[in-house]
């Protein structure tokens, strides 16, 4: 019975994390003379109100939901991407590249090559860190920061030079954007809201990403590399191979994460210079989905589900209470702070379970009965 309940709290630390952050929301909110109650009701009313509310929702969950995936299989594979940020930005760039050069072929196959460039522009981003991380032993976490700082410099040049807008190229003060998509060329969308079919193919690939990890001899591999890769290594798995591949298709992830937001929701691509202008932040709001999922990719449904409905709430939240726009920040920021560490609340009681199963395990069992007998030969003896 302890065994069951610990299990069931560790399986609700993550909820357990975001209750305790939003309380320390609340006291934000008293200290700003704002009711917690009427404040939390807007954000709540301003995700799920409505059905356009939740649509909005499941927009924002959208790039997260592909982060996500992408992290479940890299960290698996105990390699940290955080290059989320940039292999969005990537993917995005080839994908938009095929949707304004491809003019000529049907509108479902220029989407579909479309998603698939996408799909490779991350997967090159991803592939990188990893070819770095497995041969030369280059740190994945600071190889993933700086291939994002070159996607945004990749990005600003692109946006302000060969792929500009012809229409701003003209102007004296030109906004980085690229032409805009032709209708035929865009994601089905969801009449009246914004909800496009990139929802479904995310859902669909949580699915497809499960049976990955948990049913196919990849996944299996990926994650006993993950587990220990000495072991792997001794058991013949190529651990550098693998190494590399779960950060190239977690880039892969992140790349059509960055093609759906164009195809789906801004039709070009357009930045203010910064990767969070393009991306939301989602490369880096996906990672903590995950976490908050448990890296399991069918859990990371509902997790990304709530982080898209704190984006689009803590909007109405601001215009009802008239908070400022720094507490919405904050907020988030404690949500994703409560949640890392739940993370590493949970992994800390997992040790000290497995700690105290082995201590266990290497107790001899005692014999009943044998105690006994050998004191009443000894009595017999005297």
């Amino acid at each position: 019975m302890r065994q069951k309940l610990g299990s069931l709290f560790d399986a609700l630390l993550p909820v357990i994390a975001t209750l305790a952050a939003l309380a320390v929301g609340a006291v934000m909110l008293l200290f700003l003379k704002v009711n917690p109650i009427e404040a939390y009701a807007a954000l709540w009313d301003g995700a799920f109100g409505s059905p356009n509310a939740f649509a909005e929702t499941l927009v924002k969950a959208t790039p997260l939901l592909l982060v996500a995936l992408g992290i479940c299989i890299s960290f698996r594979g105990d390699v940290i991407n955080i290059g989320g940020e940039g292999q969005m930005i990537v993917g995005a760039i080839l994908a938009t590249w095929v949707g304004l050069n491809f003019t000529g072929l049907p509108g479902w196959l220029t989407i579909t090559l479309a998603m698939l460039a996408g799909f490779l522009g991350g997967a090159i981003w991803g592939g990188i860190p990893g070819v770095l991380k497995a041969y030369f032993r280059v740190n994945e976490i600071l190889s993933t920061v700086m291939m994002n700082a070159i996607a945004v410099q990749l990005m600003n040049f692109l946006l302000r030079g060969p792929m500009i807008d012809p229409a701003q190229a003209q102007l004296a003060s030109q906004i980085p954007q690229t032409a805009r998509l032709e209708e035929i060329f865009r994601l089905p969308r969801l009449a009246p809201t914004r909800l496009h079919l990139g929802a479904l193919i995310a859902v669909i690939l949580a699915v497809l990403v499960y049976i990955l990890l948990w049913r196919t001899t990849l996944g299996y591999r990926i994650r006993a590399v993950g587990q220990n890769p000495y072991a792997s290594r001794y058991a013949g798995i190529k651990v550098q191979r693998y190494m590399v591949l779960a950060l190239l298709l977690s880039g892969a992830f992140a790349g059509l994460a960055g093609a759906t937001q164009v195809f789906g929701v801004n039709y070009r691509m357009i930045t203010d210079g910064s990767a969070s202008g393009f991306t939301g932040s989602a490369g880096f709001n996906g990672i903590v989905a995950a976490l908050f999922g448990q890296l399991h990719p069918l859990w990371s449904i509902p997790a990304s589900i709530l982080f898209g409905a704190l984006l689009v709430g803590a909007n109405k939240m601001q215009r009802i209470v008239q908070v400022p726009s720094a507490l919405i920040i904050a907020l988030n920021g404690l949500v994703v702070v409560f949640v890392v560490s739940s993370e590493i609340i949970r992994k800390r009681r997992q040790r000290r379970r497995e700690a105290v199963a082995k201590r266990e395990d290497e107790t001899p069992p005692s014999v009943p009965g044998v105690g006994d007998k050998q004191n009443q030969q000894v009595e017999a003896g005297s």
